[in-house]
């Protein structure tokens, strides 16, 4: 079993396991960076990214085409993050409870929808992504099959972190949205339109998310299942945390919970004799180790999860 495990195709194979694994909680932490540099906690990630799992599941089956299932999963990501905006930046509401309750109102709305689509059908799948493999780049040992034999969405979720990266570093729109995660009154005051951020920072994290969700779908498995999120929205979560509000951090954080996954689950296919309910445990035993790592810490936005009113001190 050990032969098996030190060879450099299990490694292959395990890595490129962990990237495919990583990549929808790469998108719902890139997605959920924005919002939090915008001063928006969004623990409703779980909720964007069930709506885009649902809804580009349906779209894919109505329509018979993958882009328009694309479309409609990150419009169901999109929706649902709006209505947190509503609820946090019109209405001023706790950002917590508002994120909690469109998690469970989202589990509720897709696992009702997808009853009333499967309704006297045994199974429903649609087609998946292909890869699309890099020339020259994909020919490189190990790192090649890992990272350049891959689908479209992981190519661009490629680009979307260095032009994020970019983005906060060097443009003065992201500087203002990180004024306005740090410092909201006084960017108003500097004539930087808070609100106006703020929204537009939920919609690219309804997009993300809603794409996060729908990769799970149009990528890796081609079904629905209630549920399929499993978390993965709160590793989400735990991953712009651990990798210190930066883009190229939550990369990292997010690979790291990939290849977590991806042991377990390679462990369990090679027959390692350890109950596997332990093994299903890894990733989020993972996760609390890396968050206790990162204690003390704190790099996250000073007015992160307070609503901004106009006029008030």
């Amino acid at each position: 079993m050990l032969e098996e495990i030190f060879t450099l195709s299990f490694l292959t194979v395990f890595l490129a396991a962990a990237v495919r694994l990583a990549i929808p909680l790469l998108y719902g932490g890139l997605g959920e960076l924005i919002a939090e540099r915008a001063g928006i906690l969004n623990i409703g990630m779980e909720g964007v990214m069930l709506s885009g799992a649902f809804f580009s599941f349906a779209g894919a089956w109505y329509f018979h085409n993958i882009a328009i299932g694309l479309l409609c999963g990150m419009l169901g990501g999109l929706v649902v993050s709006l209505v947190h905006g509503v609820l946090t930046i019109h209405l001023a509401k706790d950002q917590s409870v508002s994120g909690l309750a469109l998690n469970m109102l989202m589990l509720g709305v897709t696992s009702f929808l997808y009853k009333l689509m499967s309704e006297g059908q045994d199974y429903q799948q649609v087609e998946t992504m292909p890869e699309i493999p890099i020339p020259g780049l994909s020919q490189i040992p190990v790192i090649g099959e890992v990272f350049f034999q891959r689908d479209l969405l992981t190519y661009l979720l490629y680009i979307l972190v260095i032009l994020c990266v970019l983005f906060f570093r060097f443009t003065n729109c992201g500087l203002n949205l990180i004024a306005v995660g740090e410092y909201p009154r006084a960017a108003e005051s500097a004539g930087v339109p808070v609100h106006r951020y703020q929204w537009v920072a939920m919609m690219f994290n309804g997009v993300l998310g809603g794409i996060g969700g729908a990769y799970l779908v149009l990528v890796q498995l081609g079904v629905f299942t209630e549920n399929m999120i499993s978390g993965r929205g709160y590793i989400a979560l735990a991953a712009v945390i651990l990798g210190r509000y930066t883009p190229f951090g939550v990369f990292g954080s997010a690979l790291l919970f990939g290849v977590a996954n991806a042991l377990q689950i390679r462990l369990q296919t090679i027959g390692v004799t350890i109950s596997p309910y332990l093994l299903a445990m890894l990733p989020y035993v993972v996760t609390l180790l890396a968050m206790m790592g990162a204690a003390g810490k704190n790099t996250q936005p000073e007015s992160m999860g307070t609503p901004y009113i106009r006029g008030v001190r």
